[in-house]
């Protein structure tokens, strides 16, 4: 091989990268400790941007097409290697190209339990998944930040390292925004909706990425939160309690009311609500005024002898001999005489 073979094998003349991976996020060109040839071609498809890195620091970063690499095509780099009057020698420069297309259904999950203040059960704790898309919108800060100087940095790679890190911003959104515990699993996709504002600010300006997508799946409580919502959903559903008392005793007696133990729970329950009834009774009773003498307000209007006899003020037999002697108006049922409040009007007024 004659010299200039050589000094050519030696130099980066075209610089593309053909991917066909649908999980790479970042790649480093592989130089093997060549330079880029003054005029060298660099090839960038859709989907991908070039960020070159000289010494440590971040130069040019070019999206898709076909550029001539000279001095008005990389000014950041000629400023970072110092060529005030443009460059005509080979150089050295790492080149990492980096994926831009949308990455869907990444999964996430909160490895700990979330604490957050809610309105109805004060401090609690919530578990919660789902899935994320994504896509990179910033190569320096995605590179320096999560990718470093991998040559190959993958997807996997990706939910590693960033898995947690989503998790903490979520984490911090979601005690931020306020949603109660109750509703969360009733509003998961205006959840994450209403999470995106508070998220991508700060994983674009920490890790570069945008995600544009993110859904939430489930959110858990903890057991014994769990057991308050189904001891409050239970009492909604009984609701009345007089009426759940009527439904267990008409259970019980379908079940057959020899069966003691099944039915046990239905008479204490019946107990339970007429010593209920008896207790509203005893203290209306005690809230009302006493009866007045006389067809007083509120009478039945249906009276046994000895109701009339207290309306009237005197015994039950003196009642009887009025009715026997037809002096007050009554009706005779069997061996019983019933009066109507009309007669006992009546009665009075003669």
């Amino acid at each position: 091989m004659d010299i200039l073979g050589f000094i050519k094998g030696e130099l980066l003349e075209i610089i593309e990268f053909n991917d066909d991976s649908r999980d790479t996020l970042s790649w480093r060109f592989p130089d093997d400790d060549k330079e880029i040839k003054n005029g060298a071609q660099l090839i960038v498809r859709e989907s991908q941007a070039a960020q070159f890195v000289y010494l440590g620091q971040y130069g040019d970063c070019f999206g898709p097409g076909k550029y001539s690499l000279v001095t008005d095509n990389i000014p950041v780099l000629s400023t970072l290697k110092g060529w005030k009057y443009g460059f005509e020698s080979p150089f050295k420069a790492d080149i990492y190209y980096v994926t831009t297309r949308l990455f869907t259904g990444n999964k996430w999950g909160t490895a700990n339990p979330v604490m957050m203040r809610d309105k109805d059960f004060g401090v609690v704790r919530l578990r919660s998944f789902g899935t994320f898309d994504f896509r990179i919108v910033n190569p320096p800060v995605f590179l320096k930040e999560v990718a470093g100087t991998d040559h190959h940095f993958r997807l996997d790679e990706f939910a590693d390292t960033m898995r947690s890190r989503i998790v903490s911003v979520f984490s911090e959104a979601l005690a931020s925004c306020g949603v109660p515990a109750l509703d969360v699993a009733m509003r998961y996709t205006e959840l994450g909706e209403a999470l995106l504002p508070l998220i991508n600010p700060q994983v674009a300006a920490k890790y570069g990425i945008e995600i544009t997508s993110f859904l939430v799946e489930n959110v858990s409580v903890p057991p014994e939160v769990e057991a308050a919502l189904d001891k409050r959903s239970s009492m909604s559903a009984i609701g009345n309690l007089n009426d759940y008392v009527k439904f267990q005793l008409a259970e019980s007696m379908t079940k057959g009311g020899g069966d003691s133990a099944a039915a046990m729970p239905a008479q204490m329950a019946m107990g339970f609500g007429l010593a209920q009834e008896m207790l509203k009774s005893t203290q209306a009773a005690s809230q009302s005024p006493p009866p007045l003498a006389g067809a007083a307000a509120g009478m039945p209007e249906l009276l046994s002898p000895a109701e009339a006899a207290q309306a009237l003020g005197v015994t039950e037999a003196d009642v009887i001999a009025s009715l026997d002697a037809g002096e007050l108006k009554g009706k005779k049922i069997g061996s019983a005489w019933r009066i109507t409040k009309t007669a006992l009007d009546t009665f009075l007024a003669e």
